[in-house]
């Protein structure tokens, strides 16, 4: 069970425990991350390429470097960070997620190490990793602001955090609620929660507060004519992702 420390809200953990066994169905659940999924990684591959001075164009430009994916879900973006040779942790506080993810990665003969545990759990073994992802998990924790302080703690100094989430205006209302759960029922209804939704500047000062500097930050849009996501540097208006790095020891 999870410290009672621990920044998880079970509840949240549940609805996705329920969808454990659709992960890898891209018509199914999760539909809308495995839409989104190409834009995520692009992003996400030009932010550690810029920071440790990586060349995205060589065949395994990420070979040593040690990742973890939290709130990994069935591997999404775990798997294809272990093809550009990350040394890649996935770990999930729904424990149905984890034997989805290592059948899935064991299929595509991936090594990948799946954990069934929180960050902060990770976080008091003394864990630590040159870039943590929290895509899409902010929004489902139960204390945003202790969680990012937990991202701090499993960051080495000059470590990369990337996290991404959604806005609380009435145009993520209508996107991500309306939109996904009800009409076109991508999701089930109630997986979202208007209210937990973190706006840009909310996310830039729990950052700041949790002790790691802003280096960038973009939205990720949809366009329903084109039926495909792209990176946006002004419409951060729906979802959005911000990059931030531990600073390095002064020692």
């Amino acid at each position: 069970m999870p410290a009672a420390t621990s920044s998880i809200d079970p509840a949240e953990v549940a609805k996705f425990e329920a969808m454990a066994a659709e992960w890898w169905d891209p018509n199914g659940k999760f539909k809308p991350l495995h839409m989104m999924n190409p834009v995520r990684l692009d992003y996400i591959n030009r932010q550690i390429a810029a920071e440790f001075g990586r060349d995205p164009t060589r065949r395994k430009p990420f070979d040593g470097l040690r990742l973890l994916d939290i709130g990994c879900g069935g591997g999404l973006l775990s798997e294809p960070m272990a093809r550009l040779g990350a040394s890649v942790t996935g770990a999930d506080a729904a424990a149905g997620n984890i034997p989805v993810a290592r059948h899935h990665a064991s299929e595509q003969g991936l090594t990948i190490e799946y954990r069934h545990a929180t960050a902060e759990a990770l976080a008091a073994e003394g864990e630590r990793f040159d870039v943590v992802l929290a895509m899409e998990i902010v929004e489902h924790v139960a204390e945003p602001g202790a969680f990012l302080r937990t991202c701090h703690d499993l960051l080495r100094p000059g470590g990369l955090l990337i996290v991404s989430t959604i806005n609380r205006t009435a145009k993520s209302f209508l996107a991500a609620i309306v939109g996904a759960e009800w009409v076109m029922r991508w999701l089930p209804k109630g997986t979202h929660d208007w209210a937990k939704f973190i706006t840009p500047d909310e996310l830039a000062e729990q950052i700041g507060a949790a002790g790691l500097h802003a280096v960038d930050r973009k939205g990720f849009v949809f366009n329903p004519v084109s039926w495909q996501w792209a990176i946006s540097d002004r419409d951060l208006s729906v979802n959005h992702v911000a990059a931030a790095l531990r600073e390095p020891d002064q020692s």
